[in-house]
C-alpha cells in the first residue's frame, strides 16, 4: 500500500491531451494572428524561485504532442534545487508552437515543482528519523497521478493510489458495520491476504484494530503523547501511522513517536507553486 509510484506516460499523456483541448479549443486565435507558421525561434523556461524542479518530462510532452519536431532540451532534472535565473530547459522550434504550449507546461512545471519543494520540507524536518512521510486522496481531481509522482521526487511515499488499490478502514465503515472487528472480519472474509489498515481515534479502538488483526493502524488526530503510548502497546504487532492536523512546526514531534509511517495532506492541498517562466530570446 506505501510505494513510490513510477510516472506512468501513457496516462500522463490522456491528461496532456485533455489539458490541450481545454486551452486551444478549436486555435490559438491571437497567436495564429500575429506569428507567420514559418518563423522558428529559441525559448527558455527559467526558475524565479528557489525549490525542487518537477515536472519537466511533461512540460516537454506538452510542447512534442503539439509538434514533434520541436525541440526541448533539458538543462534540469526533476529532483534538481533550483534557484532564481536557473535555466530548467531549452524550447527551439516553431514560435507559434512554444507560444501555444507555453501556458499549459508552465502550469505543470510550477504546480509540480511547488509540491516537490513543500515535500522536501516535510523530509528534511524529519531527518534522523525512521519514518516515510506519505500523501494522501486530498489531490487535484484528474492530477493525481502527476501530484502522487511531485511528492516522490523529494522522498515521500504514496500511500493507495485509490479506493480500489488499498483496503482503509475508516470511521463511517466501522459506524455502520457496528465496531472494528466487525468490519475487519467482513473484508478477510473476502481478501484473506489484503492488506488492513484500520483508522483509530483513541486508544481503546488502537486496542480493538490490534485485536482485530489489522496490518496497518491509523492513529488519527491523536497528540505525540498518545501516539507515543500506542506506539507502546502496538509493539510491532502492526505498522502505524499518524495522521491528521500535522505541519511543518509540529512533525517533528510526531516523528519522535516512533510511528512507521506520518500521512500528510497538506503535501498536495496546500502546496504553492513555484515561480517559474518561459522566455522567447
Amino acid at each position: 500500500m506505501i510505494t513510490q509510484l513510477p510516472l506512468d506516460l501513457k496516462a500522463v499523456e490522456k491528461i496532456v491531451t485533455l489539458s490541450l483541448k481545454e486551452d486551444i479549443g478549436k486555435g490559438d486565435i491571437t497567436t495564429n494572428l500575429i506569428v507567420n507558421d514559418k518563423l522558428k525561434c529559441l525559448a527558455i523556461i527559467k526558475s524565479k524561485d528557489t525549490g525542487v524542479l518537477a515536472g519537466n518530462p511533461i512540460a516537454e510532452l506538452v510542447f512534442k504532442r503539439l509538434d514533434s519536431r520541436i525541440k526541448y532540451i533539458q538543462r534540469k532534472k526533476d529532483g534538481d534545487t533550483i534557484n532564481p535565473n536557473d535555466i530548467i530547459a531549452e524550447v527551439r522550434g516553431s514560435v507559434r508552437t512554444v507560444l501555444t504550449g507555453e501556458r499549459l507546461s508552465l502550469n505543470f512545471l510550477q504546480r509540480l515543482s511547488g509540491i516537490a519543494t513543500l515535500s522536501q520540507k516535510f523530509v528534511n524536518k524529519t531527518k534522523g528519523f525512521d519514518v516515510k512521510i506519505i500523501d494522501t486522496r486530498k489531490t487535484t481531481p484528474g492530477l493525481r497521478i502527476l501530484e502522487k509522482y511531485a511528492v516522490t521526487v523529494s522522498g515521500c511515499y504514496n500511500h493507495r493510489f485509490g479506493l480500489f488499490d488499498g483496503i482503509l478502514i475508516k470511521d463511517n465503515h466501522i459506524q455502520i458495520a457496528g465496531n472494528i472487528e466487525k468490519a475487519v472480519l467482513k473484508v478477510r472474509a473476502k481478501h484473506k491476504n489484503k492488506e488492513i489498515e484500520v483508522e483509530t481515534s483513541n486508544i481503546n479502538q488502537v486496542r480493538e484494530a490490534l485485536k482485530s488483526g489489522a496490518d496497518i493502524i491509523m492513529l488519527d488526530n491523536m497528540t505525540p503523547d498518545k501516539i507515543k503510548k500506542a506506539v507502546k502497546m502496538i509493539d510491532s504487532k502492526a505498522m502505524t501511522e499518524a495522521s491528521g492536523g500535522i505541519d511543518l512546526d509540529n512533525i517533528g514531534e510526531y516523528a519522535k513517536t516512533g510511528v512507521d509511517y506520518i500521512s500528510v495532506g497538506a503535501l498536495t492541498h496546500s502546496a504553492k507553486s513555484l515561480d517559474i517562466g518561459l522566455y522567447v530570446l
